[in-house]
């Protein structure tokens, strides 16, 4: 990082890579340049909308990963496979970047540090794993305190309220973490004017975007997770046509492909964390469009070794027994 004494630290090419070296050798950053990090990623954050509208140039490519889950040697190999952020090479990577995983400080301060280098090449979503409930019992709460301290903690709270809902790309295709919507006629518009600046809500528009799924059935019905709902092929065509959409790219669930298309393939599924928790066997995917035509290509991948540090090790068994 570079620095001065009226603007503080500039984030460079440099940084980032020395950065991403320190990480792989299982090191991690000065609480300085860390709190840097987050504190100038809160601000840019705040200043979106909560359904950001990307524009790819016809002749652009442009990468939506899903979940990742601390699992940074796996996001490594996606920059290997795909190539680093930059203003030529953009992502979008679409919610739960912690928990689970024992990498999820190294996994959110790489996107953080990339956001703040290519702003308007890297894009987050939030994800249900960005809220403090989760973040309690799932590992990363226990994982920040380790590695950084609790205050640490705090400033990954009031971060992940900025993260923005969605993402509309040339406004063809929404890409959100979960899914669609407990009542018809919502719009894009809607999405919008959600007050995100919050831990999630038990229902309404912020909690279907973060906590939805898909359903072979149609209509509505209950969630087999006990929170948000999951939606038919129906309710994805109807939003779709509504909102003048094509495809909606969705992550928040585990699928041994790494992808799966549903819905009549309006509905894609992407999740990135392949062998999910070291144990689950499955791959991990990410999608790619060309913005001459928007149309998803997949390409899936195997995970690759890393550090014996085993998944759920910062996680807290008490409350993870209630």
């Amino acid at each position: 990082m570079q620095g001065n004494a009226t603007d503080g630290y500039v984030i460079t090419e440099d940084f980032v890579t020395a950065m991403l070296e320190e990480f792989r050798q299982q090191r991690t950053i000065h609480k300085r340049f860390a709190f840097e990090i987050v504190r100038q990623a809160h601000s840019l954050f705040r200043s979106l909308a909560s359904l950001v509208d990307v524009t790819i140039p016809e002749d652009k490519h442009f990468t939506v990963c899903g979940d990742i889950h601390g699992q940074f040697y796996d996001l490594l190999n996606i920059w290997k496979l795909n190539g680093l952020p930059s203003a030529d090479n953009p992502y979008l990577f679409n919610g739960d970047f912690v928990d689970r995983g024992s990498f999820s400080c190294e996994v959110i301060f790489a996107l953080l540090a990339f956001k703040l280098l290519y702003p308007e090449h890297m894009h987050l979503t939030r994800g249900n794993h960005e809220s403090k409930s989760m973040n309690k019992v799932y590992g990363f709460d226990g994982e920040v305190k380790a590695k950084y301290n609790g205050t640490m903690v705090d400033c990954f709270r009031e971060l992940f309220c900025a993260l923005p809902l969605a993402y509309c790309l040339n406004g063809r295709v929404l890409v959100l973490h979960g899914g669609l919507f407990s009542q018809d006629g919502v719009t894009l518009d809607d999405i919008r004017r959600t007050n995100r600046f919050r831990e999630p809500p038990e229902d309404g528009v912020m909690c279907d975007a973060l906590w939805a799924d898909p359903s072979p059935l149609p209509g509505r019905t209950p969630s087999k997770r006990g929170v948000g709902l999951s939606f038919g092929a129906d309710v994805t065509r109807s939003f779709l046509d509504a909102n003048g959409l094509d495809l909606l790219v969705r992550s928040h669930e585990v699928k041994e492909e790494g992808y799966e298309v549903e819905h009549d393939g309006r509905l894609i599924t992407v999740f990135s964390a392949p062998n999910y928790c070291d144990q689950m066997g499955n791959k991990g995917a990410f999608v790619r469009f060309n913005g001459n035509d928007m149309v998803p290509h997949f390409t899936t991948f195997s995970a690759v070794p890393h550090p014996d540090v085993k998944p759920m090790a910062y996680a807290n068994a008490f409350l993870m027994g209630m």
